[in-house]
């Protein structure tokens, strides 16, 4: 009896854990779900921003094409324009070709245009005197009485000048008809003076003693005339 009852405690008190451990087992299979729960929530999260963030990385992938394209076009652009002015100078050289044997028959065609013969001009000649003992401006006097005059009347205008610079310059004017005639082969009588000339040439310094032991300075000027001839014209 005394086993009966041993055994039949034993069994009351299996039956009894057996809801306890159901309990705990079911505790345990919650836990284990939030658990899961939880780690599959947290892995989503860090997910979610890879997944943005391959869209960017797909819309740089797409934009770089787009890129590409745009460049390759630029290229292309770039090309056209710089053949384009090739196009037009070969063009240009193209008519310039054809313009040119045209123009030569022209040329044949056309008579050849007489060309107008330039005015002579008349031929100068020239007779220079330097270091003559006369002050310039003493001689420009005479030769503004002279000047554009014709030879014959320079000369009868020379001859009764009572200034002594009158013959030197008359000296000078038959010099330069004698040229005309030597050298051009010009008749020296119907000659004009075109233009006469004179510049100051050096000066010597001479001094006279005066009273007291002084001495005065005294400048002796000199100049240089230059005289030219030309045809004079028929009235």
């Amino acid at each position: 009896m005394a086993d009966d009852d041993k055994q039949k405690k034993a069994a009351e008190d299996e039956t009894a854990k057996k809801p306890a451990k159901k309990a705990a087992a079911k505790k345990a299979t919650a836990a284990k779900a939030e658990s899961a729960k939880d780690s599959k929530e947290a892995s989503a999260k860090k997910d979610a921003p890879a997944k943005k963030a391959e869209p960017k990385g797909e819309s740089k992938k797409e934009t770089a094409p787009k890129a590409e394209s745009k460049k390759d076009d630029a290229k292309g652009e770039r090309k056209s324009v710089k053949k384009a002015p090739k196009a037009a100078k070969k063009e240009a050289k193209g008519k310039k070709a054809e313009s040119k044997p045209e123009s030569g028959k022209r040329a044949k065609k056309e008579p050849a245009k007489r060309t107008k013969a330039a005015p002579e001009t008349p031929p100068v000649v020239s007779a220079r005197a330097r270091y003559v003992r006369v002050a310039p401006r003493k001689a420009r006097l005479v030769a503004d009485q002279v000047r554009g005059l014709h030879i014959e009347q320079a000369l009868a205008l020379l001859q009764f000048s009572p200034r002594g610079a009158a013959q030197d310059i008359q000296k000078l004017i038959e010099s330069a008809a004698a040229n005309a005639e030597n050298n051009h082969d010009l008749v020296g009588d119907e000659m004009r003076v075109a233009s006469i000339t004179v510049d100051e040439g050096p000066t010597l310094r001479r001094f006279r003693p005066r009273a007291l032991g002084r001495a005065t300075p005294i400048n002796k000027r000199t100049s240089h005339i230059a005289v030219a001839l030309t045809p004079a014209e028929d009235d």
